[in-house]
């Protein structure tokens, strides 16, 4: 021990001094690891963990920002194809409305021409009848003017009910009954 206080001395240390300094040291470096180095250990893992927290976020941002670009670019996609369906649809569905269109004019061309058809049809007919009706008029007028200057009232009245008969039935052919 007397060498070690040799070479203390030599450097100008004393030994009893130099090993309470050590000692205090010590205490001192034990006192600041308990109460210092391991607070501020814990507060640099801490931030360590939050810095590698955020680091792996923002990588996980960065992937879910590449997702929602991907998925918006489907998306335009799918929503172009359909517009594009759509637009077909839409091109067939006028197309098939036009045609659908002209065939109910078509119809209802037909329909008009075949009504004036038979309303012409019609009042030819009634026209006919008034026709009809006003030639067995006469006929019966001209019969009875001519019959009675032949037949007796009784006679005349019998032919002229046989002729108004015959011409209400169709009138007389080119027969001789």
């Amino acid at each position: 021990m007397e060498t070690i206080n040799y070479i203390l001395n030599l450097f100008g240390l004393e030994g009893n001094l130099f090993i309470a300094q050590v000692i205090n040291f010590a205490i001192l470096l034990i006192i600041l690891k308990i109460f210092l180095y391991k607070p501020i250990a814990q507060i640099l893992e801490e931030r360590k963990a939050k810095i590698k927290q955020g680091l792996d976020d923002a990588e996980n941002a960065k992937k879910a920002l590449a997702d929602a670009d991907n998925q918006k670019t489907k998306i335009l996609k799918e929503a172009k194809v359909d517009a594009d369906k759509i637009l077909e649809n839409t091109k067939a569905s006028s197309e098939s409305l036009k045609q659908q269109s002209a065939q109910d004019a078509k119809k209802q061309a037909t329909e008009i021409v075949d009504n004036a058809k038979k309303q012409a049809q019609d009042e030819f007919a009634k026209a006919s009848k008034q026709v009809g009706s006003m030639s067995v008029e006469l006929s019966k007028k001209i019969v009875a003017k001519i019959l009675s200057e032949i037949f007796t009232e009784d006679d005349k009245n019998a032919v002229l009910a046989k002729a108004v008969e015959k011409i209400e039935q169709g009138g007389y052919e080119k027969t001789t009954n």
